[in-house]
This record gives structure tokens, C-alpha cells and sequence, in this order.
């Protein structure tokens, strides 16, 4: 709903001032729903356990960021938790348990990903406009990049990284003005040479690449629609263009990520579900919790285990924030976790 998104920058911009003063691999996991047989089916998201409650500081929660590690345990980051509480959370799938990570005084992360030049986890500060990266155990906190950009400090809100470990960052700059001024923004793996890759965006949110790491799936929060953007030169490839046009009423399009057979989860801010497209915009499925969940309204993220289909969706709201899981339609890959 725009009342939770609404809820959402005014807590960033809270704790901003405050700155300034089993993962299973099997391919039909039990308990998942069941992938539907027709196109615009529905799959059915079961909770698998609760990770945070409302906090009193910031008057809510708001999970993002699901990523695996090469230890198999699930990272998931709170966008809106206070100071000293847990800011970032490691999610043993197998044991349903979760363990503080990192916290800080300062920050307001908005995703994770671990980068495959240097195996730390990367993480976006959107209250601040940087860039920080964790050791894989969540010590050695680096600030990776900050400043301007063209002149523009960043919002950044999502990474998606390259095979060679250049970060692309989609950039929610003129998000609380209302002003499509969102960019894509690539950062070479040392964090220098930072370029623009496109701007004019509408609130740039979720990135993700391709399968073949071609061009980069991006979705624009206040336009409801999701843009392709070629990154890799070839003969006949254009600039970047409006792939999808999302019906998701009241909500709106957040973070995006691609399986392996090239099929699209966009997740919905202000409501709890996801809209599954193949890469040719045909709408395949729809994920949702049960009609019966209370309190909960807002599916941002989701990662699928790598080499199978159990998903991990972020769901969150008044009643708290939430894993729930699902029978993803394909694979999980680099591209179905983090950003």
C-alpha cells in the first residue's frame, strides 16, 4: 500500500537524521507450492518462520535482501531496524534458526550480495548514498563507495554483479520528490570509474541481469514497469526499453530477480505477492500468501536456492517480518539472490 511505502521513507529519513546527530536443493521441496499448469495460475507462498518484529523506534519492519552463501545459510537484511538491533540476519534454512549478523549505529540497508571477485557481502546504505561491504562472519565493515555521482550523491537500493565482480546499482535518486531522476549506475569491483548508465528512471528499484548477463532486468517503482537495458555490445542491440507493464494496482514494482530458465519474480511493495513473467513479458504465475495472513503487506524480495526450486520470499508488515517459502518455476542461480 502507499500508506506502507509512505511509512517507509519517513522512517529512512529518520534514521538518516539520526546519523547525523535446508536450503534444500531438491527440485520439489515438500511443503512448497505446487507450480501452476496454465499461465496466470497461482502459487501459494507458506510461512516458514518469523525473523523480526515491528520496532518500536522506527513503528515497523521491513526485510529485503535475501541472498545464499557458499555455506548454504540464507542472509536477510531489516531496512528499518534501529540502532544496535539486527541490521543484517544469517538464516540457517535447515535449522530455522537466525542469528544477528552486523548492526551499527548508522546505517539503513536496503539489500545484500556477495560479490564473486572477492566473496565479501555488499550492502546499500540508502539513508547515507553508499556502498559498505562485510567480511562473509559480518566483521570487517569497508566502505566501499561514497560520493557523488555526476554530481548527485546515490540512493542506492539494489546491486546486481557482473561475473568479473563490477557492481551495478540501480539508483532511486528523486524518489522522494517524485521526480523520474532514478539512474542505473555501474562501479568497477574496486569501487572506482563510476558511470551512468542510464537515467530518467522512475525510481529505479530492482536490478538483476539476465541469464546470459546480456543486459540487466530493472524495475521502476512509480511507474509500475519493468526496462531492459543491453549492457553487452552486439549487432542489433538497442537502447533500453519498457519490457513489462506491471498491473499491480495499489502496490508497486520493487526488487526483481531472474532463475534460470530467464523467468522474471517482481516483487510488490504494498502487497504481499510476486508476479512471475517469462523474458518475453507473458505473465506465468503469481505468488501469494494465504488470504487467511494477517498483518502483512508487502513482498519485497525472494532467493532461490542455488540448483533448486525452494524459494525464499521477504514478506513484511504490522504483524512483523517474515520468510515464507514457494516452489520457484526454475533453478536458482546468481541472479536469484541478493540485490
Amino acid at each position: 500500500m502507499r500508506r506502507l511505502r509512505n511509512r517507509s521513507l519517513a522512517a529512512l529519513a529518520a534514521l538518516g537524521a539520526l546519523a547525523l546527530t535446508g536450503c534444500g536443493t531438491g527440485t520439489h521441496p515438500s511443503g512448497a507450492g505446487a507450480a501452476p499448469t496454465a499461465a496466470g495460475g497461482t502459487i501459494t507462498a507458506h510461512p516458514f518462520m518469523r525473523l523480526t518484529p515491528v520496532h518500536d523506534e522506527t513503528g515497523m519492519t521491513l526485510l529485503e535482501g535475501p541472498v545464499f552463501g557458499e555455506d548454504g545459510k540464507l542472509t536477510v537484511v531489516d531496512v528499518t531496524a534501529p540502532a544496535g538491533a539486527p541490521k543484517v540476519l544469517r538464516v540457517d534454512v535447515r535449522k530455522k534458526t537466525a542469528r544477528t549478523l552486523f548492526t551499527d549505529a548508522r546505517g539503513a540497508y536496503t539489500s545484500a550480495q556477495f560479490s564473486p571477485y572477492d566473496g565479501r557481502l555488499y550492502l546499500t546504505d540508502f539513508a547515507h548514498g553508499e556502498i559498505v561491504s562485510l567480511a562473509p562472519g559480518g566483521g570487517d565493515r569497508r566502505t566501499f563507495f561514497t560520493g557523488e555521482v555526476d554530481g548527485a550523491r546515490m540512493r542506492p537500493d539494489d546491486i546486481a554483479f557482473d561475473r568479473d565482480g563490477n557492481l551495478y546499482v540501480s539508483d532511486s535518486l528523486g524518489l522522494s520528490e517524485g521526480e523520474a531522476r532514478g539512474r542505473v549506475v555501474r562501479l568497477a569491483r574496486d569501487g572506482g570509474n563510476a558511470t551512468v548508465l542510464a537515467d530518467g528512471l522512475a525510481a529505479t528499484n530492482g536490478i538483476s541481469f539476465d541469464v546470459g548477463y546480456r543486459g540487466l532486468w530493472i524495475s521502476e517503482l512509480t511507474e509500475n514497469r519493468i526496462s531492459y537495458l543491453p549492457v553487452e555490445k552486439r549487432p542489433g542491440a538497442t537502447g533500453r526499453h519498457t519490457a513489462v507493464r506491471v498491473d499491480a494496482g495499489l502496490a508497486q514494482t520493487d526488487s526483481i530477480a531472474v532463475d534460470a530458465d530467464g523467468n522474471l519474480y517482481q516483487a510488490l511493495h504494498g502487497r504481499p505477492a510476486m508476479a512471475v513473467y517469462d523474458k518475453y513479458g507473458t505473465h506465468l504465475a503469481t505468488v501469494r500468501v494465504p488470504a487467511r495472513a494477517e498483518g502483512l503487506e508487502s513482498a519485497t524480495n525472494v532467493a532461490i536456492t542455488p540448483g533448486g526450486t525452494r524459494a525464499y520470499m521477504t514478506v513484511s508488515g504490522p504483524a512483523g517480518g517474515y520468510l515464507y517459502t514457494f516452489d520457484a518455476l526454475a533453478a536458482g542461480i546468481r541472479q536469484s539472490n541478493g540485490g
